[in-house]
Parts: structure tokens; C-alpha cells; sequence
């Protein structure tokens, strides 16, 4: 088994299946820049290893993804670092996208906001009966732009806008009815279900798959690129308000916020 550094992204490979285990579980896997960097630097990696044809991304503990990690992105009001976290984190949207080898979302618990994200820019998704996605970062003040950017590319807009003005959880059955992910099984069925994905994947040609994966995106997703570098402004914006502060103060306090007087 390889490891990132600080053991924050584990890498198990079997058959030419390499699983991403993200691995902050006592932080609900928010997504710390630290993590991000991780993620982006095995991505890069499994890019260049033909052994790999498949990728799998899990995460440790209870939940898949919390998102980002709400005390790092408060611990500062300095522009920099907010497109720093931000950029690193659509880079890592892109190299999922990017890669040669499918990703399949393996959702065994909560998905939200960037973890959302996650799953939405993964080629595929499976998730157990008890997963909830939401793109909650409104509850905090702070409207999801980067995970829109995948969510209204997997789910019809009106599906998309509800979850992102609202940040309300769906189900997993509504996931599946609004094509974020493509199955739903029992926890006790997931990584059978995963592996027949994976099997009926590894069983084609590589180069056909790479290059099937490469032609759907760019005549899927043209201006992706320029979708994300907006979003990113918008999300560093939204970021340094007061309004954002307060709620991420309130969320990390278990109280209800108090929203500045507009």
C-alpha cells in the first residue's frame, strides 16, 4: 500500500484497480489543502502508470466528503490564500476529469458541498442507500460556484439550483434520479457493485477507453477551464465576506448564525 504524506490519501492497487482512500475521517474527509495537494500529486502519478485502468475514490470513517475544511478556510481573510485553497482545488477537478483512466465515486456516506463536487466530477458513481449529497456551503453564507460547475454539468439546471440555493440533502434515490451518481446498491453490496463496474471496465482496451474518456469531454465540457477560473474568483469572493465568517464561526460553534445586517 502506498501513502501520501501524513497518511491523509491512501493508495491500495489490485488488479489494476487503484483505490484513493481519503483519509481525514475524524475531520469528516474535509478537503485541507494539504489533502488537495495529495490528491493532486497521486493524480498526476496514476496518469503516467499504464498499470493502472481504473480509479477508484472512497473515502475513510463515516462520511465520503464533508467538503472543504471550514477552520482552514476561517483561519485567514488573506486573499491569496483563499484562491490558493480554491484554485488547488479545481486543479483537482480537472485532473480527475484529465485523467486517462475512468473514476468511479465509491459514496458509502455523506457528500457535501466540494465533496459533492467530488462525485460529480467523477465518471461515475455508485453509493449505498444511506448516502446524502447536498451543496450546503449556502448554509455557511458561502454559495457553492465551484461544485456548481460539475453538479449543473450531472443534474438538470432546476434539480442543481434548488440544491445549491437551499443546501438541503437529497437521498441517495434522488441522486440517482437526477444522474449525480449511476447506482444505488445496500452497504453491504458496494465494493461487489464496485468491482463489477471495474471489472467490466479493466476487461476493454485501455486506449479506447483513454481516448473514448478525452473525446466526451471535449465535445462535453468546452470552456470548462474558464467555468472553473470563474468560479474560483466568485468562491474567493464570497469567501472574505463577514457574512461567511460569521457563518463559518456559527456552524464550527453549533449555533445558528447571525447574518450582518444587509
Amino acid at each position: 500500500m502506498d501513502q501520501a504524506p501524513e497518511a491523509l490519501l491512501l493508495r491500495s492497487d489490485t488488479a489494476g484497480v487503484a483505490t484513493l482512500t481519503l483519509n481525514r475521517p475524524q475531520h469528516y474527509n474535509a478537503l485541507s489543502l494539504a489533502l488537495l495537494d495529495a490528491l493532486h500529486d497521486t493524480i498526476g502519478r496514476i496518469a503516467r502508470d499504464d498499470t493502472v485502468r481504473v480509479v477508484v475514490l472512497a473515502g475513510a470513517g463515516k462520511a465520503f466528503c464533508a467538503g472543504h475544511d471550514l477552520k482552514e478556510l476561517r483561519s485567514t481573510r488573506d486573499r491569496a490564500y483563499a484562491e490558493g485553497i480554491f484554485r488547488r482545488c479545481s486543479e483537482v477537478m480537472l485532473a480527475l476529469t484529465r485523467l486517462p483512466q475512468p473514476v468511479i465515486a465509491r459514496v458509502h456516506g455523506v457528500a457535501a458541498a466540494a465533496g459533492c463536487q467530488l462525485v460529480a466530477q467523477c465518471d461515475l458513481a455508485v453509493s449505498t442507500t444511506v448516502a446524502r449529497y447536498a451543496t450546503s456551503g449556502i448554509n455557511v453564507g458561502l454559495f457553492c460556484a465551484t461544485p456548481a460547475v460539475p453538479l449543473s454539468r450531472n443534474v438538470p439546471r432546476k434539480q442543481a439550483m434548488e440544491m445549491l440555493l437551499t443546501g438541503e440533502f437529497i437521498d441517495a434515490q434522488a441522486a440517482l434520479r437526477y444522474g449525480l451518481v449511476n447506482r444505488v446498491v445496500e452497504a453491504s453490496a458496494l465494493d461487489a457493485e464496485i468491482s463489477s463496474l471495474t471489472a467490466a471496465i479493466v476487461a476493454k482496451p485501455a486506449a479506447a477507453i483513454a481516448a473514448g474518456k478525452r473525446s466526451f469531454y471535449e465535445q462535453l465540457h468546452d470552456g470548462l477551464d474558464a467555468a472553473y477560473a470563474a468560479a474560483t474568483q466568485t468562491m474567493v469572493c464570497n469567501l472574505l465576506t463577514d457574512e461567511v465568517a460569521e457563518g463559518i464561526d456559527a456552524f464550527m460553534e453549533k449555533r445558528k448564525p447571525r447574518w450582518p445586517a444587509s
